[in-house]
């Protein structure tokens, strides 16, 4: 298992013209984006095979999503996106999400999100595979001993 799944991950992103308005800043909805390539990419790091999941009838759709935009990422911005698992259960599981500037750690776009697992003929809700919940109980874990922890 990755690092990925405990230490944070982050994924970089350029901002191309394709992102942008006529004035040079990002487009609302390609933050959700650069989102699901951090959540994708997070999964595939850690080692869980998005492929097999397909052969094996799973996908897995966003059910919720909460937003808030604090500030505009603009043409050739170097962002990072943030994939943090924080919960899961059943058939769902919730990231936390940020994407920042890379130049100055600013953030621009926070989100929780909802991810459920269903399956890919049905669209019905399927259980999470179980080396999925084996990393997610991993991360979730991780996460509460840190949280816990005294800071330094």
């Amino acid at each position: 298992m990755s690092n990925a799944a405990i230490d944070g991950f982050e994924w970089p992103v350029r901002v191309y013209i394709e992102d942008t308005d006529a004035g040079g800043i990002v487009f609302h909805a390609r933050y959700l984006h650069y989102m699901e390539r951090a959540r994708t990419e997070w999964v595939r790091q850690c080692g869980v095979a998005l492929r097999a999941g397909l052969a094996d009838n799973i996908s897995y759709v966003v059910q919720r999503m909460n937003l808030h935009y604090a500030a505009p990422a603009r043409l050739d911005d170097e962002l990072r996106v943030s994939a943090n698992p924080m919960a899961f259960g059943r058939v769902w599981m919730d990231f936390r999400q940020v994407v920042y500037r890379a130049s100055d750690r600013k953030r621009l776009c926070e989100a929780d999100v909802r991810v459920a697992c269903v399956a890919l003929d049905s669209g019905r809700p399927r259980r999470l595979p179980d080396n999925l919940r084996d990393l997610l109980d991993h991360h979730v874990q991780a996460l509460k001993t840190q949280q816990a922890s005294p800071q330094e």
